[in-house]
């Protein structure tokens, strides 16, 4: 497989790992004791999983230097919960896959040019539209499970969380019959920069993953990413054998006209400064260039043919 070298991924992130301090940490186990498992229906499985991740981001939160901190996880987080006694000592993969998306939308989004459209792909749970320091003007889409969003939802309003002034977030329910359609609704715009992110979306099998990359594709600029976990489930190959997995990866995304590149946890443990991860994951974090034109610029194009083609027609009329 060829890399790509002009496909950025984020070497130093653009705030320290230990800008944290413990006392803050305090706070967390506080709001962890907010009542949220003993509401009715959930027991979905989507609720599940999603209540698992923000566990883990929860006592990531709560680590003496963590990757990141999420001051909601605590909203989701099991009252029960057994904080990890080596907590310090461990390095969660989905952890470290949340950092690596959150400096790669942070980077993405910066200064004037930055793309001001975000699309999360997520499972209902994430807190990037209110932990995030997102530029002014930032429009954030967040595509998941309907029912997850809107209890998420109510209890990051119980605690006051907010997001920042000027931005905006949209639910764009999983269940829409035409997701791609929804949000043109509400506000997307193709033939503007775009950022796409990946993570604890329930993709239920690889048609279900190529319609989101034919998605992106129709919806993204020339030269827009499209980032984040892949679940490895998905692939058809043999687990754990990296050079058949980026093989397979290669020729599915650039089927749609995405150049990927495969980043290892362990290298992007690497670049943070932080020791090996211990363990497989069944994720590969993953980074995409699209190299098409969205359909919007495809009609910028189509009208601008149009318009110098009638142009030309109407010039050769008055010669005659």
């Amino acid at each position: 497989m060829v890399r790509a070298p002009a496909i950025p991924v984020i070497i130093q992130s653009p705030f320290p790992v230990s800008n944290q301090s413990k006392s803050r940490n305090f706070r967390f186990k506080i709001t962890a004791k907010t009542n949220f498992h003993q509401d009715n229906g959930h027991d979905h499985p989507f609720f599940q999983s999603a209540i698992t991740r923000a566990s883990y981001r929860f006592q990531e939160s709560l680590r003496s230097e963590p990757l990141f901190v999420d001051p909601y996880a605590g909203c989701f987080a099991p009252p029960d919960l057994e904080l990890d006694r080596n907590l310090d000592q461990k390095l969660h993969h989905y952890c470290l896959g949340t950092r690596f998306i959150d400096d790669q939308l942070l980077s993405a989004t910066k200064g004037v040019d930055g793309a001001k459209q975000v699309v999360l792909f997520t499972d209902g749970m994430d807190t990037r539209a209110y932990r995030l320091k997102w530029p002014s003007a930032t429009v954030i889409y967040d595509v998941s499970p309907q029912a997850v969003f809107k209890t998420a939802s109510q209890k990051l309003q119980d605690v006051g969380a907010k997001i920042p002034r000027s931005c905006l977030l949209r639910h764009v329910p999983m269940e829409s019959s035409d997701i791609q359609q929804l949000l043109c609704d509400k506000g997307f715009n193709g033939s503007r920069p775009s950022i796409w992110a990946f993570q604890g979306f329930p993709v239920t099998n690889l048609a279900s993953f190529k319609e989101i990359l034919f998605m992106v594709s129709s919806l993204a600029m020339k030269g827009c990413l499209f980032l984040g976990e892949f679940p490895l489930w998905l692939t058809e190959t043999q687990i754990g054998v990296k050079s058949t997995v980026e093989k397979w990866m290669d020729d599915i995304f650039m089927s749609y006209g995405f150049r990927v590149r495969i980043i290892g946890y362990d290298e992007a443990a690497k670049n943070l400064g932080q020791e090996r991860v211990v363990g497989d994951s069944d994720c590969v974090l993953f980074v995409a260039e699209h190299l098409r034109f969205s359909d919007a610029e495809k009609e910028i194009w189509r009208r601008e043919f149009q318009r110098v083609e009638e142009e030309g027609d109407e010039d050769g009329f008055e010669e005659l």
